[in-house]
């Protein structure tokens, strides 16, 4: 019996420590809303765009994955993307106005529509600022007066 408590303690406590580092692997960022965020430490474009990593884990992840790999045939890989790299003003317009134009990305055509992710000029440039520096991209950055020569259309 205290070989069994004294395993179940252990296991108990290595659970416990891994938990502990696995949450010091993160980094707390505050955003400019003083919200509190955990991003992972091993993606510098989470910690240097924190709002973009927030809004695309809330609104991209599903179609675009955590990974930025997309899902093959069904929603375009924005990880190592060629059409970001080409012409980043169409993320922009994607995010702001969404899309029901096929689009080609390294080579494969997507043609399931993608409806409009954010209302606001700001979030639209942390987004896709997060995405175009996520995953190993460094594809630059967009600003406020590239998405302001965007109209939003609903």
């Amino acid at each position: 019996m205290k070989r069994i408590s004294l395993i179940v303690v252990m296991v108990g406590l290595v659970f416990f420590a891994g938990k502990a580092f696995g949450f010091l692997s993160h980094k707390v960022v505050r955003t400019t809303s003083n919200e509190i965020l955990y991003v992972s430490a091993n993606d510098p474009a989470d910690a240097k765009y924190p709002k973009g990593a927030k809004i695309f884990k809330e609104k991209c992840v599903a179609c675009h994955q955590l990974t930025g790999m997309g899902v093959p045939g069904a929603f375009p890989p924005l990880k190592g993307s060629d059409y970001l790299k080409a012409n980043k003003s169409a993320a922009l317009v994607h995010v702001l106005n969404g899309s029901n134009e096929a689009v080609t990305v390294n080579g494969t055509s997507y043609s399931i529509p993608m409806p409009p992710q954010v209302d606001n000029y700001e979030d639209a440039v942390s987004v896709v600022n997060y995405i175009l520096n996520a995953w190993g991209n460094n594809y630059g950055t967009v600003t406020i007066a590239d998405a302001k020569k965007i109209k939003i259309v609903r």
